[in-house]
């Protein structure tokens, strides 16, 4: 039985240029940056968790970190104006 794909958004505040560089990395291989600290992807809950875990792992005390989940509709109901898409739902290939 396949999971549940969720809209993730994860946005940071976080302080020192060491952390914020390796949690942007971290982010950026999994998600689409579409503002300088906030990321958007389509995810299980379970891949969500794991990639979050991760990030706070990298982050210090002082630091914030957030995950909001959208609801199916979420995006229907959102808006957004430039920087970069959030990748179609769905299985495809690009030749």
């Amino acid at each position: 039985m396949s999971e549940t794909v969720l809209t993730i958004v994860i946005c940071y505040d976080v302080v020192s240029a060491g952390p914020r560089r390796r949690i942007a990395k971290l982010l950026e291989e999994r998600m689409v940056r579409v503002q300088q600290s906030v990321f958007e992807a389509r995810m299980t809950a379970r891949a969500a968790n794991r990639l979050f875990d991760r990030a706070r792992r990298m982050a210090e005390e002082e630091d914030s970190l957030r995950m909001y989940v959208l609801p199916r509709d979420g995006l229907t109901r959102s808006r957004a104006a430039g920087g970069a898409p959030l990748p179609e739902e769905g299985s495809f290939w690009i030749l």
